[in-house]
């Protein structure tokens, strides 16, 4: 039987392809924390494996006989939102389903409904779990999953609930009591139905350690990608694993979205005997961030939020006199937790993925409005005017630049955004755009990648673009400019052509003395300069 690469939900290793869930954790200082009767956090970011994870850990600790592990997703009292009744009577339902599902039998779930459905919600789950703990011959370990998908009343019910059992373990209470969710429980904004805000961390101050589940390493990706290698026949060239590290810097639901793309959603390589070279992962990229999947559409929703757009917009603006000191800490740490950011220095997006998806989808509304068809700009060869794409994008943006700016919710990198839109409209659907860009580098470099040809392996056009607003003189701004674009097109290798915009956002300037074109150069390299 056939197995396929998982994009959706925890891993049934009989027909996914799969990595050991409990080496993704340091396991020794887990089951450490568990036998010093620890309650404490696991917390990554969606569609990292958590839960695969937590169930395998679950069946090796009731394997070894010591415990007795109960894993319980408590998502489905966040429609109750702040009714703490229907929270906590859905928290305690799915645990008792949980424990009947190992054991055998309804047991536990009509001991819930025949002595604690009708007793105080305020404390129904602290009585429930104290019988619980004493009912089993082994201490009682607990796993709550997403956790932090409750709000309000009734997430401070259940932390506090379990804080007001804490000092009865192991007898009476959970030995050890697992919270997993996607943010750490300090990082807990609770407004509470009176309008007072609580965190997390106050509320749950039992908490000894915060464990957090990290990326796929470049060698579980290679692992996981030569399994189906193994099974297929079908063979990954190696030059594919440094672009698959590049566009996901090892996020688990990525990953896996890729290699699902390139061997099963593209028709043709169902073959087996085709051989999977770096040009299809970076088509089935395309196709991924296209399609919008739900992981594409969680992380876009999240740019609506003004604690993301305080991080991700100066990232966009590319000022190059900010620095990582104008980021708020809590804001910061929840894009972290969130998988925008990454982990280490310095502040950026986390993968090349999200680096595309951010700057297309506050462009998506913008590119329907444009009018512009692509088959205008096409040379008799395929490859792209540019010269006619960028007259004709001065045009556009100079009667549209004042009224459409302001419109987009990341205003500050309005211009760099309105000419990807305009790009972005163009080759959809016949190139590829790179983009660079980040806090303090001063300039958004595009590198457009157009096939010339339908056939894998032929000629390409590229292109580079370098984006800068005016800060300082105009001389000076050009002259870096053409350095940096220089610069660029040397790192990009085989370029045709290097184009540098400068945008001059001054109110006092009329359009004619912004709008300019010439052809500029540096160490011999030809480079046009646009003004808008």
């Amino acid at each position: 039987m056939e197995k396929y690469f998982n994009t959706a939900g925890p891993n049934q290793p009989d027909i996914q392809y799969t990595l050991n869930p409990l080496k993704r954790i340091n396991l020794t200082e887990v089951e450490s924390l568990i036998d010093q009767r620890k309650y404490f956090v696991l917390h990554a970011p969606r569609q990292t494996g958590k839960t695969s994870m937590l169930l395998a850990l679950r069946d090796y600790l009731n394997v070894q006989g010591k415990y007795f592990c109960v894993y319980a997703n408590i998502e489905g009292g966040q429609a109750g939102r702040n009714n703490i009744e229907s929270v906590i009577a859905s928290s305690c339902q799915t645990i008792a389903t949980e424990i009947d599902d190992i054991l055998g039998g309804n047991k536990y779930y009509n001991l819930y409904f025949e002595h604690f459905k009708q007793a105080d919600y305020n404390n129904r789950l602290t009585s429930f779990l104290s019988f619980l703990s004493k009912e089993f011959d082994k201490p009682f370990i607990l796993f709550l999953d997403e956790i932090d998908s409750l709000v309000g009343d009734s997430l401070i019910s259940v932390l506090r609930q379990l804080r007001a059992g804490y000092s009865k373990r192991p007898a009476m209470f959970p030995q050890s009591v697992i919270l997993c969710g996607v943010r750490d429980v300090r990082d807990y904004r609770i407004t509470l139905s009176n309008q007072e805000i609580i965190t997390g961390g106050s509320a749950f101050n039992i908490k000894a350690k915060s464990l957090r589940m990290g990326n796929f390493t470049k060698e579980e990706i290679h692992e996981l990608y030569m399994q189906h290698t193994d099974a297929t026949g079908q063979i990954f060239d190696e030059g594919c694993f440094p672009m698959v590290w590049k566009a996901t810097e090892g996020q688990p639901w990525l990953v896996n979205a890729l290699a699902y793309e390139v061997t099963y959603e593209m028709a043709e390589n169902r073959d087996r005997s085709v051989k999977i070279i770096p040009e299809m992962i970076y088509k089935a990229q395309e196709r991924i961030i296209y399609r919008r999947y739900t992981h594409i559409d969680a992380l876009i929703d999240k740019l609506k939020e003004p604690r993301v757009k305080r991080i991700i917009q100066p990232l966009l603006a590319t000022n190059e006199d900010a620095d990582e000191s104008i980021f708020p800490t809590d804001d910061l740490q929840y894009c972290v937790d969130l998988g925008l950011i990454a982990e280490n220095k310095p502040v950026r997006i986390a993968n090349d993925i999200y680096r595309e998806v951010i700057p297309r989808e506050l462009t998506y509304t913008t590119q329907y409005f444009i009018v512009q068809e692509p088959a205008w700009y096409l040379n008799p060869d395929n490859s792209l005017n540019m010269e006619k794409l960028l007259t004709d994008f001065q045009l556009f943006f100079r009667q549209n630049a004042d009224s459409w700016i302001g419109k987009f919710d990341y205003a500050e990198a309005g211009p760099q955004l309105l000419l990807q839109a305009f790009l972005q409209r163009i080759v959809n659907g016949g190139g590829y755009i790179d983009r660079e860009y980040g806090l303090g580098r001063g300039r958004t470099d595009l590198l457009i990648r157009k096939p010339l040809t339908d056939t894998y392996g032929g000629p390409y056009q590229r292109v580079v673009l370098e984006l800068k607003i005016l800060r300082n003189s105009m001389k000076k701004t050009i002259a870096d400019g053409l350095k940096q674009t220089f610069e660029y097109m040397d790192k990009a290798g085989d370029v045709s052509e290097g184009h540098f915009i400068v945008f001059d956002r001054s109110t006092k300037k009329p359009w004619s003395k912004k709008i300019f074109h010439r052809q500029g150069e540096y160490q011999g390299t030809k480079i046009m300069i646009w003004g808008m």
